[in-house]
């Protein structure tokens, strides 16, 4: 199967269901196959970046859409036995994020290495500076385009970034892009669907489905020489940056080079790289939906706390090359500040951010799908479809039987049941029998209320064929939503 092919699979359903229109053949359609050979980036010659990780990292077969695995069954795809159980594991990333933080757990629980303050005091920093260079730098600079960055930051983000140990900035942003692009899908690298502790660590651990392959455009990343180097050098600059320097900072300014390559580097990895994960899988589990609920990113404070403001996701992913992912100023975005921070000191330029009035109009697209979803659980009384439709002979003729037939707005109610119960009294009501009574009843004499209005559809019997139109127009302004069709 071709990449176009494969690509085409995810949108197939929009090619079958909109057009149905006669005259859709007068106007060309794009190509999807080109489209998405342009969206994958395969019409561009595209620099061969590698090191010696790629395989190992899973990337290849992430990505690699011109082999034969596609032709037969995956490991992924068989059951776990006591036989196949490690070939179903990435165990580069079991030996990164499990194997090497439990030995230094073991070694911290132990007391062989006491925790000095001093060394404490640089692990968080260092957790910090880690951290944010994931958020600011492998994020939402280079996945996302949402700013541009002077050399020198972006070469501090590439070091310092390595340092969580999260993968070379190449082979982060490609997997980001693909999650952007395949968001609650299969080929999804971290599809939430699959469950918190997939989104959160088993992608990684486990090997991926060849069968749900994917690719994105990252011809940009190629051309950054910072991205490149760092690509190449990778393990080289992982092992300086996560190990030997909090270890030799450790060891120089406090005497204690084992409680650096302990807390500072092992367990402070772990924790970043935790931190990290509940943005894949966290902000997609908990928290509130303001701008769109048709995919699972949420807005979370929380979240937000532990993942240096990134836990606004539901924004993220409605506007992903925003700098910002939180927009109130009482909402925490450190990695918002920072970037702005930067844009004041010159280190910074060309910081993206959507119109208000288009977020806005999400927020409110939002607020209305909610609104609907709860007057579709309201009974608005009869469809004026479902109505029997009277002339003026037939209801002459009916309210010689039924002496409580009234009319307001087009739509003939029966109030017999109410005469009693009428807040305006006995006698005015009885005074509306065999009437249009629309005029008092919307002002002449009572501007009725909501409540009023809503108590009327309970007595609907019939709507008036020469006032169909102000029949149609009565239950427009009420706002009605079972109206099938005008009448």
């Amino acid at each position: 199967m071709s990449t176009a092919q494969l690509e085409v699979e995810t949108i197939s359903a929009f090619n079958n269901s909109s057009n149905n229109d006669n005259n859709t053949q007068l106007y060309p359609e794009m190509d999807l196959k080109q489209a998405n050979i342009l969206a994958t980036g395969l019409n561009k010659k595209q620099l061969r970046v590698v090191n010696g990780l790629g395989s190992l990292m899973g990337s290849k077969e992430m990505t690699d859409l011109n082999d034969d695995s596609r032709e037969r069954i995956h490991i992924s795809e068989q059951p776990w036995t006591w036989n196949n159980w490690y070939q179903k594991l990435n165990w580069l990333n079991i030996t990164l994020v499990i194997l090497i933080p439990l030995s230094g757990f073991i070694v911290a629980l132990s007391g062989l290495v006491p925790l000095q303050r001093n060394v404490l005091m640089f692990a968080i920093f260092y957790y910090g500076l880690g951290g944010i260079s994931i958020t600011a730098g492998y994020h939402r600079l280079w996945s996302h385009r949402s700013y541009d960055a002077s050399w020198p930051l972006r070469l501090i983000y590439a070091f310092f970034g390595a340092a969580s140990v999260e993968g070379s900035i190449k082979w982060w942003g490609h997997s980001h892009r693909i999650h952007h692009r395949y968001t609650d899908t299969p080929r999804d690298p971290y599809d939430a669907r699959r469950g918190l502790f997939f989104s959160h660590m088993g992608w990684m651990i486990m090997k991926p489905n060849p069968k749900n392959k994917a690719r994105a455009d990252i011809s940009d990343l190629n051309t950054d020489w910072i991205v490149r180097f760092q690509h190449r050098h990778y393990i080289l600059i992982m092992l300086l940056a996560a190990f030997v320097v909090p270890t030799v900072v450790c060891g120089y300014f406090f005497n204690d080079y084992l409680g650096g390559f302990i807390y500072a580097g092992v367990i402070r990895i772990f924790c970043i790289q935790q931190a990290t994960f509940c943005i894949n899988s966290m902000a997609h589990y908990i928290g509130a939906q303001p701008f769109d609920d048709r995919r699972t990113p949420r807005d979370n404070w929380l979240t937000a706390l532990v993942t240096f403001g990134e836990g606004y996701h539901n924004f993220h992913h409605e506007f992903p090359t925003d700098y910002r992912n939180a927009i109130r100023w009482y909402q925490y975005d450190p990695t918002k500040v920072l970037i702005y921070t930067t844009y004041l000191l010159g280190l910074a330029k060309g910081l993206k951010k959507f119109p208000q009035n288009i977020i806005d109009q999400g927020v409110l697209q939002q607020k209305q799908k909610k609104l609907d979803r709860i007057k579709q659980r309201l009974d608005w009384g009869p469809s004026l479809t479902d109505l029997p439709v009277w002339d003026h002979e037939e209801f002459e003729e009916q309210s010689k039987s039924r002496p409580g037939l009234v009319i307001i707005g087009g739509i003939v109610h029966d109030i017999s049941s109410y005469i009693e119960e009428h807040p305006g009294g006995e006698t005015l009501i009885k005074a509306a029998r065999g009437k249009d009574a629309t005029k008092a009843f919307t002002g002449g004499v009572y501007r009725h209320s909501n409540a009023a209005h809503n108590t009327l559809t309970q007595f609907r019997v019939a709507v008036l064929k020469e006032r169909s139109n102000a029949a149609n127009l009565f239950v427009a302004r009420r706002g009605e939503l079972n109206q099938k069709k005008n009448i």
